[in-house]
């Protein structure tokens, strides 16, 4: 089952990670994401606390995907893992038909821009939210099968180590961060 192990904190200030990245990481692109998140008619992901389940068409700089998640939460209501599934859409339109014929409900949008790294087995993005602020998103990419919960501290501990102060975790994503503002807990790490 594909797994992604993730973080994503909110950055009060970049430059210490853009300084460690233009070192030592590999520049990958910088595009315009906008998700729009839907709900289907049969069950509201919205619902439940905390959300498990986000459905998500993506425009990348006119490259299209569907992408459906399905997080793991623990005791504490936090998670380092979801399962992901995602492919490419070649008409973003049609599908946005396709869930209107369905009654899927779109309730959502998260606009931004990423500027994403590759650094050693993670993909590191600054997200700019509309609506948010900045943040930095840090996912493992390597081939090795490693523990979430240990990889997501190994994470944590490289951003305190490069300098990056005041980080906050939420456990909850950007749609839910636009949707329920006031719902959403900082965790300072």
């Amino acid at each position: 089952m594909p797994k992604e192990i993730e973080i994503q904190v909110r950055l009060t200030t970049a430059s210490p990670l853009i300084k460690t990245l233009g070192i030592d990481g590999l520049f990958q692109y910088e595009k315009r994401q906008v998700d729009e998140y839907y709900i289907p008619p049969h069950r509201d992901f919205t619902g439940v606390r905390p959300i498990k389940e986000w459905l998500r068409l993506r425009d990348a700089s006119g490259a299209y995907s569907l992408n459906y998640k399905n997080w793991h939460y623990d005791a504490d209501g936090k998670s380092d893992y979801c399962d992901e599934y995602e492919t490419p859409l070649q008409d973003i339109e049609q599908a946005r038909n396709i869930f209107t014929a369905l009654n899927y409900k779109k309730i959502v949008t998260v606009d931004k821009v990423r500027k994403a790294w590759l650094y050693q087995d993670w993909e590191v993005a600054i997200d700019r939210i509309q609506g948010l602020g900045d943040f930095v998103e840090i996912e493992y990419k390597g081939s090795a099968n490693p523990d979430p919960r240990a990889e997501t501290k190994k994470m944590v501990a490289w951003l305190k180590s490069i300098g990056v102060e005041n980080i906050e975790r939420n456990y909850l994503g950007y749609p839910f961060q636009l949707l329920f503002p006031g719902e959403v807990e900082w965790e300072e790490m």
